[in-house]
């Protein structure tokens, strides 16, 4: 991946451009010392004056009104506030009719931007102070003052914080003013440049130590440079947040956002002062001290998937390669490739006015439709949909162009802010992080866009980082797994079976994870260790086995902050941390076992483990047979990896009479108390309802139970006045107390009512 830089024909002077934001798709906006605000068009490379300012006013700084902010209204994404060195700061509309001039600060203004939402602006200058503005330039309050100088200012992307400099120092503070501020020293030297992303909520700084550094929001480094040769004048990120630009003397750096570049340009242009992106992600407008606009556009773009290589060579064509067979297509657009995606058989290409969806095995035909929106900020593909995310919403599409659904989002939700790891697609479901409350995921129907079961979703006790959706089987076999703040890694079923989702931990410190497109096994990397886990839903069936169905495997090789990009068949995608792309390996056998166990295979299932002979695969078999109970299957995988203590409960229930005892009884077994229960009730079994609760010393609920159904009170009665007897204490529960009194405890009546009720339950 690398830029394809080019400089306007038309330069109209050789004054200093200091600043430049995007007005459309194919237009730029800018301002220099030459005082003019100009329109560069790409299309025609035609040079406009828009306006002429006066020649006491130079600009230092331009920042257009969000185009998708939740508070914006229709017409107000044309705004621009310009920052200036009188102290003033100007609102200013695309055709240059100037709305209002607010006097901000002594001396310059050094930086001015909008908040994400634009409901505020914040401005910074050599006074030292920070201010925070309404929509309408209102002042709302002065957040700090410091010492010297403020260069620049970044918000948070929940817009209730805002990031500047401090000389050498990076300060986080909060809106709230008795809040205290975060602070850290970040550079050697004065530091010129902040950018906080608000999709992955990481920090980019560069100063004079000639560094740029990558943090994260708690102010932890990710990432240093090497020292360049010239101070860091300008860097930004894309609005994807997955790369960012970075500017220097004759210098135009494009980067991942784990902080390695992907390519280094040398454009004649002197110091980049300003980069400017795209809203759509593909290009990038730098204003430049030699008096020229420098243009570049995202291209060399590269996918893989199975024996697939897809890369995008140039603004409008795409380059298919089969490895196999070494058959290469190239794909002409008619417009600019703004996003591709790979996957599922499916090469989804999305120029800036159509949508092309191409098969891999014909890529002759592709199915053609236009799109509403020219700003596609995401694709996400699942087995028999795709969705595309732009600023008007989400949309899922079939691979034939015809739309499934329209979801309605949340109010909160901004959908330029949406990114892979906050929204899960998968054939039948799709998950969403709700703005709202970050703890919350919200489950909706993909072929309906309506709410999913209720519209309750799934409540997790911290905020949730990423989320990703199994892509194999049912309804039933769907889950989620979720990483939290603590990067520790969850797992639960789509479809609850109670009020409430049921929510497993699997691992922590987990960095990415991903679902295998093929069977139901999940993949996490974890510092230095790839987990592969053969089978994950054992959590909530066998939690004493689930450690024995997990691969480790080392990949300290990869350097620092490795990240899984992919899990397809038997091989794991990890991209190093110093961007090379590596293909890990794993065993073909649990691959195998689910396609045996899937359709009802279980001889041959036994037969695998018996020829493998490995713990990991016996414990997933019986992890399998217990969740679709088959327990002479069960019998024999807890035999193979020695839990007799499970072998011997397994015989037990498969002595039961009754199909529901038999179901409720395997409930228990794998720790699901409420269904247990629920199952008891629901088929009269009370006896083994009440005795459920006896054992597990739930005595409130056992008595709750007998004198809610009118039977075996005295049988609880029984069972807690031996249990008190045995451990030596008192009755003190005044409930216990009152039926004692009223209650006559016959243990021969008591074994009589157990024995006909037993009998009754096998004569079903």
């Amino acid at each position: 991946m690398r830029f394809k830089t080019s400089f306007a024909k038309e330069q109209p002077s050789e004054e200093v451009i200091s600043c430049a934001a995007w007005n459309s798709a194919n237009e730029v906006m800018s301002c220099g010392d030459d005082h003019e605000v100009l329109k560069w068009n790409l299309v025609t490379n035609e040079t406009q004056v828009v306006t002429k300012l006066p020649n006491e006013i130079f600009c230092t700084h331009m920042d257009r009104y969000p185009t998708s902010g939740v508070a914006g209204k229709k017409g107000q994404s044309e705004l621009y506030a310009l920052t200036s060195t009188d102290g003033r700061f100007r609102l200013m509309t695309s055709s240059g009719r100037l709305e209002k001039t607010i006097e901000a600060h002594t001396g310059a203004v050094i930086s001015g931007k909008w908040s994400h939402d634009g409901t505020a602006f914040a401005t910074v200058g050599e006074d030292g102070l920070i201010k925070i503005w309404s929509r309408s330039g209102m002042l709302r309050s002065t957040l700090s003052q410091m010492q010297s100088p403020v260069y620049d200012a970044a918000w948070s992307p929940e817009g209730d914080h805002l990031l500047y400099t401090s000389g050498k120092q990076l300060v986080i503070k909060s809106l709230q003013p008795a809040a205290k501020p975060l602070s850290w020293k970040a550079h050697e030297e004065i530091i010129l440049k902040v950018d906080w992303n608000p999709v992955n909520s990481l920090i980019l700084s560069g100063g004079e130590d000639c560094k740029y550094k990558v943090w994260d929001s708690y102010g932890r480094a990710i990432y240093s440079s090497i020292i360049h040769e010239h101070p860091i004048t300008s860097l930004s990120w894309s609005p994807d947040g997955e790369l960012f630009a970075v500017g220097s003397y004759n210098t135009l750096r494009l980067c991942d956002k784990s902080g390695w570049s992907h390519s280094l340009e040398k454009p004649a242009a002197g110091s980049l002062l300003n980069i400017s992106w795209s809203n759509d992600g593909t290009q990038v407008a730098c204003a430049c001290a030699g008096g020229k606009i420098l243009f570049a556009h995202v291209i060399e773009q590269r996918l893989e998937w199975k024996q697939f290589e897809v890369k995008v060579v140039s603004r409008k064509t795409i380059e298919v390669r089969d490895v196999t067979s070494n058959a290469h297509e190239v794909l002409d657009m008619r417009d600019r490739v703004i996003k591709v995606s790979l996957g599922f058989d499916h090469l989804v290409a999305v120029t800036s006015t159509q949508c092309h969806v191409y098969r891999t095995n014909n890529f002759n035909t592709p199915v053609i439709f236009d799109l509403k929106e020219g700003t596609v900020s995401m694709i996400t593909q699942a087995e028999k949909h795709f969705m595309l995310v732009d600023a008007a919403g989400v949309t899922i599409y079939s691979y034939e162009g015809r739309t499934v659904c329209n979801p309605k989002l949340p109010s909160s939700t901004r959908p330029n802010l949406l990114s892979n790891h906050i929204v899960s697609l998968s054939k039948d479901v799709f998950a969403l992080r709700d703005n709202n409350d970050l703890r919350s995921v919200i489950i909706f129907d993909s072929n309906t866009g309506k709410p999913f079961q209720d519209n309750k979703p799934v409540m997790h006790k911290l905020e949730v980082h990423q989320l990703c959706l199994s892509q194999c089987g049912s309804l039933h076999d769907r889950y989620l797994a979720v990483i939290d703040k603590n990067k520790d890694l969850y797992l639960t079923g789509v479809r609850k079976l109670e009020a409430h989702y049921n929510i497993t931990k699997l691992s922590t410190m987990i960095r990415s994870v991903s679902w295998n497109d093929g069977t139901n096994m999940l993949c996490g990397v974890q510092e230095n260790k790839l987990l592969v886990w053969y089978y994950p839903p054992a959590a909530a069936v066998d939690k004493d086995i689930l450690g024995q169905t997990v691969y480790e495997k080392d990949i300290s090789d990869s350097g620092k902050n490795p990240e899984l990009r992919g899990f397809i068949g038997n091989t794991a995608i990890v991209r190093q941390g110093a961007g090379a792309t590596t293909a890990v390996g794993i065993s073909p056998y649990p691959t195998i076992l689910h396609q045996l166990v899937s359709s009802d295979r279980w001889e041959e299932a036994i037969r695998l483990c018996r020829f493998v002979k490995e713990k990991s695969l016996w414990a997933c078999l019986a992890a399998m047979s217990v969740q679709r109970k088959d327990l002479n299957t069960a019998e024999m995988a807890y035999a193979a990896i020695g839990a007799a203590d499970k072998v011997d409960y397994l015989h037990h229930i498969q002595e039961i009479q009754s199909k529901e005892g038999r179901m409720g009884e395997i409930a228990l077994f794998c720790g699901n108390v409420a269904d247990a229960e629920a199952t008891f009730l629901q088929a009269r079994l009370y006896y083994r309802a009440i005795k459920l609760n006896v054992d597990l010393f739930r005595w409130d609920r056992a008595l709750h139970l007998a004198v809610k159904h009118k039977t075996h009170v005295d049988t609880v009665l029984g069972f807690r006045a031996l249990y008190l007897d045995k451990i030596g204490k008192p009755e003190t529960n005044g409930e216990f107390k009152s039926y004692a009194g009223k209650v006559e405890v016959n243990w021969q009546s008591i074994n009589n009512k157990i024995e006909m009720e037993l009998e009754q339950e096998a004569g079903r």
